[in-house]
């Protein structure tokens, strides 16, 4: 069994490490590969006694179902890596949101005569569909896989000190922060942010994973009242702040965009009307991958600022320098999804091709890669993405050992 690390009641252990999941759909694929590869750094031999390297761990959108998976297996991380990696290995479309022909048309239909004639029938506006896709396969899938009694053995076993999980609340427009710990932590509240402390569960990662339009709201009972939740990854203004929040005096953040994404040669030629794909796809990575690089951004010169300033300076202010190990695809994932849209069920490819996606769009000049590299839930695009995560750690070896081994700066 692992060994039991020493937290109090009231603590984090000190130079504890956070842990941040970053949302992205099936793009969280690449997070898995990732952490496998500074799994077998730190313990290339899988020792039974080795321990989870992350006290606190923080998860939006799809990366809070790898944060909730991580932080129920704590007593065993290598088993916990090998369950994730062989969920997304194996995974394709129908274990996350039906995509059958017969329940997609029914949808349209209910979406379109709601455009239509809603105004001209206003009891139509109560048979209103909830959200473009139903992701109740994800549910079902989440409750035989996670089992949070262990989450709970784990904190009260000093395993793990704290899962959180974020989600935003459509009814108040806030974004909430639901977190566990066995550790005493007082709630925090920043300006459209709160820290709620409850008991995680499965109704929490469906919330934090709703990505809005896309999939459906989910009803979650906060101080009492039922606030309907979406995807955690909208109006996260501070993505590492949770971490920060909870103890963490080092972060590891693995996120799920591309260094640039961007196409600036294509501004020269005179390109045609975007696609609905190409909109909805920077929308998507507006709300996924903005904010994690601002962040970053931000934390950096936080840092640099407090190198500036005495030891004995810092003693009286409630700022602290954090390290940070940032870990970003080496490759552009819409190039890699638009590879593999043909592995799509057909109902499912006919629909995205309407909105603009095809294997021969042109995505440097369109884009339309993007949205289809957050909804291509298929066992070879997800199996390609965990690869590339692995390789992108085991290239940074050194740095990954220094990370753990050292105190932060």
């Amino acid at each position: 069994m692992p060994t039991r690390r020493a937290l109090s009641d009231a603590a984090v252990r000190d130079n504890a490490v956070g842990l941040i999941l970053t949302g992205g759909g099936a793009r969280a694929a690449y997070q898995v590969g990732v952490l496998a590869g500074i799994m077998e750094i730190l313990d290339p031999h899988r020792s039974p006694d080795f321990s989870n390297p992350f006290d606190i761990i923080c998860g939006t959108s799809a990366g809070a179902i790898n944060a909730g998976t991580l932080a129920c297996h704590a007593h065993n991380p290598h088993r916990a890596m090998d369950r994730l990696e062989q969920l997304w290995s194996n995974l394709h479309t129908g274990m996350i949101y039906h995509a059958d022909g017969p329940r997609l048309l029914r949808t349209g239909l209910r979406w379109f005569g709601m455009l239509t004639t809603g105004w001209l029938f206003p009891g139509l506006r109560e048979r209103q569909p909830r959200s473009f896709l139903d992701n109740a396969p994800l549910g079902e899938l989440l409750k035989a896989t996670l089992d949070f009694d262990s989450l709970r053995h784990n904190l009260a076993d000093g395993l793990l000190h704290a899962l959180a999980i974020t989600a935003t609340a459509y009814t108040t427009g806030e974004h909430l922060t639901f977190y566990q710990s066995h550790a005493t932590i007082k709630p925090w509240q920043r300006s459209l942010r709160e820290a709620v402390p409850c008991n995680i569960g499965i109704d929490h990662l469906l919330a934090s994973s709703a990505i809005p339009f896309i999939f459906p709201a989910q009803a979650m009972l906060v101080q009492g009242q039922t606030l309907w939740c979406g995807d955690g990854s909208m109006r996260q203004l501070a993505p590492m702040s949770p971490a920060i929040h909870l103890g963490a005096e080092k972060i590891v953040v693995i996120g799920t965009g591309y260094k640039d994404d961007t196409h600036p040669e294509y501004r020269k030629i005179d390109p045609p009307y975007p696609s609905l794909a190409q909109i909805g796809g920077h929308a998507l990575s507006n709300i996924f991958l903005d904010s994690l690089s601002m962040d970053v951004e931000r934390m950096q010169r936080i840092n640099d600022l407090l190198a500036q300033v005495p030891a004995n300076g810092l003693q009286s202010q409630s700022l602290r320098p954090v390290s940070t190990f940032v870990v970003t695809p080496s490759r552009s994932l819409d190039e890699m999804a638009l590879a593999h849209i043909e592995e799509m069920p057909r109902a499912a490819r006919t629909l995205f091709r309407v909105l603009g996606v095809s294997s021969t769009s042109r995505l440097a000049a369109g884009g339309d890669g993007a949205l289809i590299s957050y909804l291509l839930f298929e066992s070879g695009y997800t199996r390609e993405l965990v690869r590339l995560g692995r390789a992108d750690s085991m290239n940074r070896v050194e740095e990954v050992k220094a990370f753990f081994k050292e105190a932060p700066e």
